[in-house]
């Protein structure tokens, strides 16, 4: 019997059956104790096999994705938003324009929410076996910058593309150089219409010329970001100034 269960572990390590490998000596005492048939049995070990596998898939996109796990969708005031905002949100959530490779825009003043509202699905996505990048743009574009002074550049977007979408965060927060504005639209191209962008910014499109410094540029860019997309706007007051508000109003 020990040789039997010995041959067993050594076949499911072999085979990488992680999931039946930890499991299926309590599953075949309580398949014995339930009279559990052939087929009952091997479900339940398969069962628990594609368990493992999923949890096991998802923990490495979460770690990949950089995203700021505490800004999920549990914690998230969706009362803030706007109700069309709110629709639109809600309409995302079962990661349909990603599959189509929809582009997803969101504006709006510093502290409105934009952030922890791409991040909240960034994570929502993930659940859904989607693969994604969370990145701050002034981070992105040095790594692109330095990929294409390496001769890498061509490398850093095959590696990119591997992801269904990334997130940008902060586009025209931090103003940047033309060089580094010029990769950032090599990204952009690259992933049209194969992969999705999802973007922040606290510039309207009309200011978009202070970000890609060529209004040439900047009109292929929005063109190629707007083509097949959802734009949110948090026309909304600052979390931090409101909750402030509300804490001087206590104090009185």
């Amino acid at each position: 019997m020990k040789n039997k269960e010995r041959q067993i572990r050594e076949y499911l390590k072999y085979l990488r059956l992680a999931g039946m490998r930890q499991s299926y000596k309590e599953i075949t005492r309580l398949a014995v104790k339930e009279r559990l048939n052939y087929e009952d049995y091997l479900l339940t070990l398969l069962e628990e096999e594609a368990t493992v596998r999923h949890n096991n898939r998802i923990n490495r996109y979460l770690k990949a994705s950089k995203l700021p796990l505490e800004k999920n969708l549990d914690n998230f005031d969706i009362k803030r938003l706007p109700l069309i905002a709110s629709q639109k949100l809600n309409a995302l959530l079962d990661g349909g324009f990603i599959d189509r490779t929809e582009n997803l825009l969101v504006f709006g003043n510093p502290g409105s929410g934009k952030t922890h509202l791409v991040a909240a699905l960034g994570n929502e996505l993930i659940y859904l076996g989607k693969r994604v990048l969370f990145t701050k743009c002034s981070l992105l574009v040095q790594d692109l910058l330095n990929a294409k002074k390496d001769l890498m550049l061509a490398k850093k977007l095959k590696k990119l593309s591997k992801f269904d979408a990334i997130i940008i965060d902060d586009i025209g927060y931090v103003q940047q150089s033309r060089e580094e504005m010029e990769v950032l639209f090599t990204l952009l191209a690259d992933r049209y219409e194969r992969s999705s962008i999802i973007i922040t910014s606290n510039l309207p499109f009309s200011k978009w010329e202070k970000i890609f410094k060529d209004p040439m540029i900047t009109a292929a860019a929005i063109d190629r970001l707007v083509h097949h997309s959802v734009i949110i706007e948090l026309n909304i007051e600052s979390y931090r100034i409101q909750h402030a508000k509300s804490k001087t109003g206590k104090t009185k």
